[in-house]
């Protein structure tokens, strides 16, 4: 049982250092007419769309960058075809890519971005 408890707090001090050593950092993006070239709702094929995101701090290592699409407004009498990625990743920030396609019709994209790495 003195194992069983001895093993139990090992695990959970090795489990809080890792987690303690990654940094997270968070934010939003949009895709909407405002942004010029703007060009998602007009047309047919393949249009894309980027945004420049700098981080707040830049980054020891490169992280991993996780996306979210948390706001779409497509035209009612079309597919709603989207893809969002992020390209370019460096310390200091990434590329935010988002594409249609087809006869889709994008009016406006938004979502949160979620960057973590490492701690040196």
């Amino acid at each position: 049982m003195k194992k069983l408890f001895a093993l139990i707090i090992v695990f959970t001090t090795l489990t809080s250092v890792a987690f303690s050593q990654s940094v997270v950092q968070s934010g939003t993006w949009t895709v909407n007419p405002s942004i010029a070239g703007y060009n998602m709702d007009k047309n047919t094929g393949e249009r894309t769309m980027t945004v420049d995101v700098e981080f707040p701090k830049p980054f020891d290592t490169k992280p991993t960058v996780v996306l979210s699409v948390t706001q779409i407004d497509t035209d009612k009498n079309s597919n709603s075809r989207y893809n969002v990625e992020a390209i370019s990743i460096s310390r200091d920030g990434f590329t935010l890519k988002v594409r249609t396609w087809a006869d889709s019709k994008v009016f406006s994209l938004s979502g949160y971005w979620m960057a973590h790495a490492e701690a040196k």
